[in-house]
């Protein structure tokens, strides 16, 4: 089949036209580089903070560089997948494209802090849509059976990402300096831009459609004020302070009418008939708890790499590249395993253990750990994030009607932002007392007298490293315990990720991009089909029965199809 073979006049004649394995290779390139720079907006600018700080000024904005694009990426996805149901796949795309470069542009020319922040918020909206829209179009170019080969693709984006963007952002920062971490996405960008207009032709069909704009401006409205309680609770304002209760408030007040709003719009949002569905349940729950696990666990760990290791910037990144090995590996791996068998579940229920594995031995990491060890830790953690992360978006996937693709998709990403943006808060929070617990506990034991607090001990890596002996030992000591005590509290919540995952159904993976093969497992599949019994009296009903449901698991065995 030639590609061009594929385009939106043969909707209605292929409407379930095949790639080769070259012509998916050749989309994914393209989804992948716009991937790749959305990765890279959010991890390339961490090592570039303290320079801007130190030529902008405004150290009290400093969290809003990087809370502003958490902000607008995660409260926008949503809008993004439900949009992309309607309108089409490649227009929003490249619109998230485009989006993104002026916002980049624009961080690159700011004059102020103010103008920065505003700017990270464009550019957050455009992430938003890269991250979400770019899983939505690999469902609608390779069908759930045949994903697993290409899941390695996809994890190797987010391991680089990881990796490569604290590297860049040292080499840019110390040469042509820090707006170029924003001008460096801009050709990748375009590049992602120019192959998705040539490529990516994809059969879609205009329907009627209402857009419900006050629910979603209610859904903006009402995570924007969580995140923002997230974000400046116990930094900004105390925990208990008028502010943050009245931004905990506003945001169930909001999220509240947004619930009621989706349940009698035309064209919800997030259409309510999805949460019927037990998988996409399960696996939002999932993705929530691992968000909470995985930021929480991963965003501490270049701090410990350079303040208790004493690792430059640049160097602690290439030390995080065996929790991309771990990550890649897997997601390769268990992604041809499922290609081959159809069976996916054993996945995220057998990756959450050794989540927590990663997590039991993070909480081990000390001042005289060595770095060997730290990377074999590393990698058992990467391993267990490449099992769970992408198979948690085929299941969601495999389980929604086509028309829903793209809202279930941005969903899944949806609710694993959220959950990132929870432990950041709470992980930060504990942090922050423990260190003011443990520091003047060391110092004291040490006999140094504690006049800066304990936790205001603590500044650049270069800063602490100078303080005298005994204090430089009590810092370092304290960090660690500090970050041995997250560790300890994330194992709990991986585990409990796992329970969720237990109750995962596992739906045979349909071998077709569309609403082909029906799956008959969610109630309103099974309601559906006793309906048309009742019709047609010659219809077939459902073996519903014990022996009826084994039988169809050894034609599913055998065949690898339902």
């Amino acid at each position: 089949m030639s590609w061009r073979a594929l385009n939106m006049n043969d909707a209605a004649a292929a409407p379930d036209a095949q790639l080769t394995h070259r012509e998916v290779l050749v989309v994914m390139s393209g989804l992948m580089l716009g991937m790749l720079v959305a990765a890279l907006g959010q991890t390339v600018v961490a090592t570039a903070l303290p320079t801007i700080v130190g030529e902008l000024g405004g150290q009290d904005q400093l969290a809003w560089v990087v809370s502003a694009t958490l902000l607008t990426s995660t409260a926008s996805t949503p809008l993004w997948g439900k949009m992309s149901d309607l309108y089409g796949r490649r227009p929003l795309f490249q619109a998230a494209i485009v989006v993104f470069l002026v916002g980049s542009v624009l961080c690159g020319l700011s004059q102020t802090m103010g103008q920065l922040i505003g700017f990270r918020a464009v550019q957050g909206l455009g992430i938003g849509g890269l991250m979400a829209l770019s899983q939505a179009i690999i469902g609608d170019i390779v069908s759930p059976r045949e994903r697993g080969r290409y899941q390695g693709y996809i994890g190797s984006v987010f391991g680089v990402s990881s990796v490569g963007g604290p590297l860049i952002g040292g080499f840019l920062v110390d040469g042509p300096g820090w707006r170029w971490c924003f001008y460096v996405g801009v050709p990748i960008g375009i590049a992602a831009y120019v192959v998705t207009n040539r490529v990516l032709t994809m059969p879609f069909a205009r329907r009627d459609h209402q857009i419900d704009y006050l629910g979603a401006a209610l859904i903006v409205g009402g995570v924007s004020l969580l995140l923002l309680l997230l974000s400046l609770g116990g930094s900004e304002f105390e925990w208990g302070s008028t502010e943050i209760a009245g931004m905990a408030v506003g945001s169930a007040v909001l999220l509240t009418l947004a619930v009621v709003q989706e349940r009698r719009a035309a064209e919800p949002i997030i259409p309510p008939r999805l949460f019927r569905i037990p998988t996409f349940r399960i696996t939002s729950l999932a993705g929530f708890i691992v968000g909470v696990a995985m930021f929480g666990a991963i965003v501490y760990l270049p701090q410990y790499l350079q303040i208790v290791k004493g690792q430059s910037p640049t160097r602690s990144g290439l030390l995080t590249i065996p929790l991309m090995i771990g990550l890649m590996g897997m997601s390769i791996g268990s992604g041809r395993v499922i290609t081959r068998t159809g069976r996916y579940k054993v996945f995220p229920v057998v990756g959450l253990i050794v989540v927590a594995i990663g997590l039991s031995l993070f909480s081990l990491l000390g001042v005289d750990t060595p770095l060997p060890v730290a990377g074999a830790y590393m990698l058992v953690l990467g391993a267990g994030l490449g099992m769970v992360m992408q198979v948690l978006v085929l299941a969601v996937q495999n389980a929604v009607e086509h028309r829903d693709l793209g809202t279930a998709t941005s969903a899944a990403t949806f609710f694993r932002s959220m959950g990132g943006a929870l432990g950041v808060a709470v992980f930060g929070a504990l942090l922050s007392n423990r260190l003011g617990r443990y520091i003047p506990e060391r110092l004291a034991a040490a006999g140094v007298e504690d006049r800066a607090g304990g936790g205001d001990l603590l500044g650049t890596p270069d800063a602490i490293a100078a303080l005298p002996g005994p204090v430089r030992d009590a810092v370092l000591g304290g960090f660690a315990d500090s970050l041995s005590d997250i560790y300890t509290i994330a194992i709990p919540i991986a585990l409990v990720g796992f329970v969720v995952v237990l109750f995962l159904p596992e739906l045979p993976l349909r071998t077709s991009v569309r609403d082909q093969e029906p799956v008959v497992t969610d109630g309103e599949a099974v309601s559906a089909a006793f309906e048309t019994s009742f019709v047609d009296d010659n219809a077939d009903v459902p073996d519903l029965t014990e022996s009826g449901v084994q039988a169809f698991d050894r034609q599913t065995d055998a065949t690898g199809n339902p």
